[in-house]
């Protein structure tokens, strides 16, 4: 693991200090990365989101058959539970008593 050395104003120090307190994070490393993770996650979605948007916007139309459904709905099955499981994965730790 690689370790990086930031300079922060007192400020954010001690915000950063209050997060880890009140949110369960064992040390500030943790709630870093959770922030890193969290960027991460939301930077896909928005690529995938731009994706999306240029697709419905070039895509040729397609007819809406029972076939076309089931296939979507299958997809999105399994797309929601990938989501689930990164999810789960990505959690907050438990505050520690």
């Amino acid at each position: 693991m690689t370790t990086l050395t930031i300079s922060l104003p007192d400020s954010l120090k001690e915000f950063i200090d209050r997060e880890v307190e009140t949110k369960g994070y064992g040390n500030v490393s943790e709630y870093v990365r959770g922030l890193l993770r969290e960027a991460q996650a939301n930077e896909a979605d928005a690529r995938l989101e731009g994706l999306l948007l240029e697709g419905l916007a070039k895509g040729e139309d397609i007819p809406l058959s029972p076939a076309f459904w089931s296939a979507l709905r299958r997809d999105a099955a399994r797309i929601a539970s990938k989501q689930r499981s990164t999810r789960s994965s990505r959690r907050r730790p438990q505050r520690k008593a």
